[in-house]
């Protein structure tokens, strides 16, 4: 049985990442890009954004949805970037912005004190019908490590340069793809998200 559901994003990369990511697990499935209107992400988590795209989606087509919500968390900074990481320097600043940003926040702070995660959170929503129950889940995938002290690596995106994956000694930047994709926050989100989607499909 094929299950169709729509990613709550206009960004084409993402929703074939998604789809290559789950359809490895699930062959039936199929990503839908979104084409319905940006919510307010206005909660104050990364679960609260994700649900909130989540149910955007899902009330716009009535079909299946998710949305993802992730950044990073600094231990000495309570937190923070946090739900604001795609835009801690402010707008119109990009990923570097962002990066140096909190280098420089960070320059006088010792390494043992540099401890930071990566958090991703996907929120699945099934709109009720007349053959199911309608709920809704959250995946959570949480990435730790510390933050170097200068930026390291060409691959990946945002802080990647700067995250020093516990257990490892150089950057996700610095890992190969394949690497990342099997340990990142993103992916350790994805294998809890599977098997409610799987159960999902099987109703």
């Amino acid at each position: 049985m094929t299950i169709e559901v729509v990613l709550a994003t206009h960004n084409q990369h993402k929703v074939q990442e998604f789809q290559r990511i789950l359809s490895a697990a699930m062959p039936e499935i199929t990503v839908l890009a979104y084409d319905g209107p940006e919510p307010v992400e206005d909660g104050v988590t990364f679960s609260e954004n994700a649900l909130i795209k989540a149910r955007t989606a899902a009330a716009h087509t009535g079909r299946i949805a998710m949305a993802d919500d992730s950044g990073i968390s600094v231990d000495v900074l309570g937190g923070a970037p946090g739900i604001f990481s795609a835009r801690w320097s402010g707008p119109g600043h990009d990923d570097r912005d962002n990066l140096n940003l909190l280098l420089a926040q960070l320059s006088d702070i010792a390494p043992e004190h540099r401890g930071a995660e990566f958090h991703c959170h996907i929120a699945l929503v099934v709109p009720g019908n007349q053959d199911r129950e309608g709920f809704e889940h959250v995946s959570v995938g949480v990435w730790p490590g510390t933050l170097a002290t200068e930026a390291r690596g060409e691959n990946g995106f945002g802080y990647d340069p700067i995250f020093i994956p516990s257990g490892y000694d150089v950057s996700s930047a610095e890992l190969p793809p394949e690497t990342k994709n099997e340990i990142s926050h993103r992916a350790r989100a994805f294998a809890d998200l599977i098997p409610t989607l799987q159960s999902v499909a099987s109703a």
